[in-house]
């Protein structure tokens, strides 16, 4: 039965009429008496369901309400901090405050002893992190500060009076997607490029960083270069081929 104005009165209509309407559209009873028994007089039309698409990969976008912060720890100890503030995190219930914690990292391949290993090496070494959400103020979070100055290795986050400095989006676009590569490298020997040279950064994770070369290892075709990240010089490793000699 299809109704094209809204009844004007609120009297429920007669069940034997609507059943004879439905059967005659091929309806049963029992559904139009289902319909009828509303009361409203009101014939509601099916409604399709809605259909959930699949979400975006969205591993290069910050949490709501969350920005990233950086935090300072000891050389060689990022793997262990990050393992442990995660367990933490988890322990004290402190998911909503700290979102990921990350270390990233790329794989590439390494010569030794005549043989090619694929190795992790650290993008930012001494370097942790942290998507955190921190009070109106800036301040980080008493139970977070706490859980996370009491941790093994930790120095501290990068800003000032206990209000750490949150990173730029384009800064943070560049480690969660360097977080992501794992590209392997060949290593080659032969490289024009010797310590003191003044380099630029073509491509990679550090594309526009200027710096020093501090080492060449030609084995490998990789070169080790000072770079200042976050107001500290901090030494970087990146194959020859990302690299453009500075006159």
């Amino acid at each position: 039965m299809t109704e094209t104005e809204q009844p004007t009165t609120k009297d429920t209509p007669d069940v034997a009429s609507v059943s004879e309407s439905a059967e005659g559209d091929g309806v049963s009873a029992a559904s139009a008496e289902q319909a009828s028994s509303a009361g409203s007089g009101d014939v509601q039309s099916p409604t399709a369901e809605a259909v959930t698409q699949p979400d975006p990969d969205d591993s290069l976008a910050t949490a709501p309400g969350m920005k990233w912060y950086v935090l300072r720890v000891a050389s060689n100890k990022e793997e262990q901090v990050r393992a442990t503030l995660e367990r933490k995190v988890t322990i004290e219930g402190l998911e909503n405050s700290v979102g990921r914690i990350l270390v990233p990292t790329l794989k590439e391949k390494r010569m030794k002893a005549g043989v090619v290993k694929i190795v992790e090496r650290k993008l930012y070494p001494g370097y942790v992190f942290v998507e955190m959400a921190c009070e109106d103020d800036g301040a980080v979070p008493e139970g977070v500060w706490f859980l996370v100055k009491e941790t093994t290795g930790v120095g501290d986050f990068i800003g000032s009076e206990g209000k750490p400095t949150s990173m730029p989006e384009h800064d943070v676009e560049q480690m969660l997607a360097a977080s992501q590569k794992a590209e392997d490298q060949p290593g080659l020997s032969g490289l024009n490029i010797h310590k003191g040279d003044q380099v630029k950064i073509t491509e990679g994770a550090f594309e526009s960083y200027e710096g020093e070369v501090d080492s060449v290892d030609e084995k490998r075709g990789m070169v080790a270069v000072i770079v200042s990240i976050f107001g500290r010089l901090t030494p970087v490793e990146v194959g020859y081929w990302e690299l453009e000699k500075i006159e």
